[in-house]
């Protein structure tokens, strides 16, 4: 638990078509056990869905992060990933790995450098993507689709999912992230959520890693991808976890 006057800070920041809004389940939880939470929305997503534009891309989505970061004056945080997130992550931490305790990628991505959330997604289920947009999202969004592709299927929570979901700029889904090597060097925590929505390949990085580098650790939930909907409980104790990881030498 958090000292008293100096609560721990958690960044939880959301996936593609999602927005902060997400993770209110957890946050609501982390926030009653006494700690500093933070739920950034990504530009065009969500609550700032108003910005969306073809012209916003992961470098835009990155400087979200990074700026955030900058005027919240936030230090010393636990920063968590959901799925997409993971690529902003990614580049975001060559400028962001001195403010960061620990990383928890909840089912999410992590590109080495020069990598496509397009690459990691797959052949198959990238030409899905693009056709996607191409047929209903007049060739640069990629619009909202329905709580069950993430793995929602209670009635009410799924309800309350698709009421918020907004369309993903395709930009930011086929921009190669630069460098990458701070992400890759962090005390990070990694949870699979069974079953998952992201292809098998995506998983081996961290899981290879996992066997190699004492800094990273490897949990399961089986729950939905969108376990801070579906199972929020479970979410927040590993998060409370990861912030006890070994912090990284400075």
């Amino acid at each position: 638990m958090p000292t008293a006057g100096e609560p721990t800070t958690f960044v939880l920041l959301h996936g593609g078509r999602h927005g902060g809004w997400c993770w209110r389940p957890v946050a609501t939880r982390l926030r009653a056990a006494g700690y500093d939470v933070h739920t950034p929305t990504l530009t065009g997503l969500g609550d700032r869905a108003h910005l969306l534009s073809r012209q916003v891309g992961l470098d835009t989505h990155t400087r979200d992060l990074v700026a955030m970061f900058e005027f919240e004056d936030v230090h010393d945080a636990v920063l968590v990933v959901h799925s997409y997130g993971g690529m902003v992550l990614a580049g975001a931490m060559e400028h962001l790995a001195d403010r960061v305790r620990s990383v928890v990628l909840l089912d999410a991505h992590l590109p080495r450098a020069g990598e496509s959330m397009l690459d990691l997604l797959g052949a198959t289920r990238a030409a899905q993507m693009v056709a996607l947009a191409d047929e209903a999202g007049e060739g640069w969004y990629i619009p909202p689709t329905n709580a069950a592709y993430y793995g929602v299927t209670d009635p009410g929570e799924a309800a309350w999912v698709e009421a918020r979901m907004t369309a993903q700029p395709l930009r930011t889904y086929r921009d190669p992230v630069a460098a990458t090597a701070r992400a890759w060097d962090h005390p990070t925590l990694f949870v699979e959520c069974r079953p998952t929505a992201l292809e098998p390949q995506m998983l081996s990085r961290a899981r290879e890693r996992s066997t190699a580098d004492p800094r990273f650790q490897y949990r399961v939930l089986e729950t939905s991808h969108n376990a801070m909907v579906t199972d929020p409980g479970a979410v927040t104790t590993l998060l409370i976890e990861a912030a006890s990881l070994p912090a990284v030498a400075r």
